[in-house]
């Protein structure tokens, strides 16, 4: 299996079922398209990021305009190159598509969900996406090529923690169902976390970063960074079946 590029936070208990699941840092540089740094600066990081994937065998990556929804699509393994799918917010994979998936965040959070057969799901979920309960329709999308919940390894990469992460009181309460009455921090991980597990998910873990803590070695929107950090999953060739 093909080391992961440097500068990045792996996960190590996906990268033991046979999986390439990583979130860059800032070491790595922005990957975000809205910033004012030079378009081939930014592009030659991507591409950084398709070149290792073809190393490792990994022909397709698959990427979306995010829109802070509930929209997954699912992609098959018909066709090569790097996909830029308009708005969406997540992606799943059957086993055997052998196609990478990649987010971008910057205290939003990345859920990463893996099956046993190689088949796998990457969401970027915010406040909306969480209120949406993107997390579901990724669970949902894995139910539907064969790959139930109780079955599935869910990771919640680095975003901001419920510490950081102050909502306003309407936020909060379509989140949490809880009124309040001023700003209140809200924790989108363990909501999520939450959501996965009403759903069926046992196996779930979180990452100890904070993008707001430590925004010295992640990009953080809540900390007046305009970067992104990528997140990237992938089922290595020659694991799966």
């Amino acid at each position: 299996m093909i080391a992961p590029p440097p500068d990045v936070e792996v996960v190590e208990d996906l990268a033991a079922l046979g999986f390439l699941a990583y979130t860059t840092t800032r070491a790595f540089g922005s990957v975000g398209l809205g910033t004012e740094q030079p378009v081939r600066e930014v592009m030659a990081r991507w591409h950084t990021i398709t070149a290792h994937l073809e190393q490792a065998g990994v022909g397709r990556l698959a990427t979306a305009g995010q829109v802070h929804g509930a929209r997954v699509l699912t992609h098959g393994g018909d066709w090569q190159g790097w996909l830029r799918a308009p708005a969406a917010d997540g992606h799943a994979c059957a086993a055997g598509a052998a196609t990478a998936a990649a987010v971008t965040v910057a205290d939003c959070v990345p859920v990463f969900l893996a099956h046993p057969s190689g088949a796998m799901a990457l969401l970027h979920s915010g406040w909306r996406g969480t209120e949406a309960r993107i997390v579901e329709a990724g669970i949902a999308a894995l139910a539907a090529v064969g790959c139930p919940a109780g079955e599935l390894v869910m990771h919640l990469g680095p975003a901001i923690c419920g510490r950081c992460y102050e909502v306003s009181p309407d936020v909060h309460e379509r989140l949490t169902g809880r009124p309040v009455d001023r700003p209140t921090p809200v924790d989108l991980r363990a909501l999520i976390a939450a959501h996965a597990k009403s759903r069926g998910v046992q196996c779930v873990s979180t990452s100890r970063w904070c993008t707001r803590c430590d925004h010295d070695r992640f990009f953080s929107h809540r900390a007046g960074d305009a970067g992104r950090q990528i997140s990237l999953m992938a089922p290595m060739p020659g694991v799966f079946a």
